[in-house]
């Protein structure tokens, strides 16, 4: 949806006027990426998961948004992402895209422990998008190789434009001319076909084969979905914490191997780890006071070893 961004005018200057500006939608300015990041980091200091619906083309990369420090404010989202410390989600909704600039500041890669994208089988995602892509990588000298190869009326033509070479300018300037009319009639066939493969690489079922994304989520169904995958994450995410905090030697990943042999329920079902947690907390408990009490007593063993 178009937006606007209302420049007040100066009240020093008397020849001054209040400017409207338009901003295009699914596209971050220099205003909105700012806000983006101060949202990121108060919801890191209250505590709270963040869920992102990532629509959009890119940043704007206008000589008045460079002016306006669009890197900077880009670069916060990535600082904000990259401090976070609680769960971050972040979803593709339905016929939305991510695209550029902007899948680059909200790539899981940034904080790997605390973030993790889905997507709706109808959304799209990619640095380029289909026109662009083929562009770059179908131009036109690929796009008549393609046309001579398959196409069989073509091949008919080159044979023939092959066994007259030897004939003068008149007879071979109509099998060229025949062949440059076929050439302009599959131009379009063929620049849509590979548009639509393009856009294949796009869709869900190719994010999730190159690792780019954690799953594909239905729209129908992706309320219930998050909601259990946060209050899961929620839960493991402290009993990781507590066991850190237990043990100084634990890592991150150490302690979530701790948590899952202790998890009697389908580690891969959301809800059922999430009330494995909630009816067995007495058991964590204890399962990290023995952590905390294994690693005093390995301290202790340390420190006479020392001694000795």
């Amino acid at each position: 949806r178009r937006g606007e961004r209302v420049a007040p005018a100066d009240p020093a200057d008397p020849n001054s006027r209040e400017a409207i500006l338009p901003q295009a939608g699914q596209v971050l300015f220099p205003d909105s990426s700012y806000k983006t990041a101060q949202a990121i980091r108060d919801f890191n200091k209250e505590g709270l998961p963040v869920m992102i619906f990532a629509n959009w083309r890119g940043f704007s990369g206008g000589s008045r948004d460079m002016a306006g420090e669009i890197l900077k404010f880009g670069a916060m989202i990535v600082d904000a992402l990259r401090e976070y410390e609680h769960p971050v989600y972040i979803y593709l909704p339905p016929h939305g895209e991510l695209r550029g600039g902007s899948w680059v500041v909200v790539d899981p890669t940034i904080n790997e422990e605390k973030m993790t994208m889905f997507a709706d089988p109808d959304s799209r995602g990619g640095i380029l998008e289909p026109a662009g892509i083929t562009e770059v990588k179908f131009r036109a000298p690929d796009q008549m190789k393609v046309m001579h190869r398959l196409d069989p009326q073509l091949q008919l033509l080159d044979s023939e434009l092959e066994s007259m070479t030897d004939m003068d300018d008149d007879s071979v300037g109509p099998i060229k001319e025949q062949i440059a009319a076929r050439e302009e009639l599959l131009k379009p066939v063929y620049l849509q076909a590979a548009t639509e493969f393009a856009d294949l690489h796009d869709k869900t079922g190719r994010m999730k084969a190159k690792g780019v994304i954690e799953g594909a989520v239905p729209w129908a169904r992706s309320r219930e979905f998050f909601y259990y995958l946060a209050k899961r994450r929620i839960a493991v995410d402290d009993a990781v914490a507590r066991l850190k905090a237990a043990d100084s030697s634990l890592d991150t990943a150490a302690a979530t191997d701790i948590v899952k042999g202790m998890c009697t329920a389908d580690w891969e079902d959301n809800q059922a780890v999430m009330t494995f947690f909630a009816d067995n907390a007495a058991e964590v408990d204890a399962k990290i006071a023995d952590v905390r009490k294994a690693a005093v007593k390995a301290q202790i063993a340390a420190l006479e070893a020392e001694l000795e």
